[in-house]
């Protein structure tokens, strides 16, 4: 898996930045270069990220890796209680 380049906070500060330099007069193009990244980059992080503070960005960050946590457990204990019933059938 690739190594993320950018921590969710460090993408909310380029998007003010970027907002900075449109304001500015600056194109979309230019702005992303300016920060040194594509244009696709800064659109999918102005989707995600967008109206996000940093405290909110965090937390969106804690929340994503707890749903990831408690979707393996529940992945965990579907297979043992598919084990459990065919023991359970086998021994019918």
């Amino acid at each position: 898996m690739a190594r993320k380049r950018f921590t969710s906070e460090k993408i909310i500060q380029l998007l003010r930045e970027v907002e900075i330099h449109l304001a500015q007069g600056l194109t979309v193009e230019q702005a992303s270069r300016q920060i040194g990244v594509t244009v696709q980059t800064y659109y999918r992080w102005r989707k995600e990220f967008g109206g996000l503070s940093v405290a909110q960005a965090k937390k969106l960050k804690e929340l994503e890796k707890e749903n990831s946590r408690l979707k393996k457990l529940v992945a965990d204990l579907s297979l043992d209680n598919a084990v459990l019933k065919d023991f359970a059938a086998g021994n019918s």
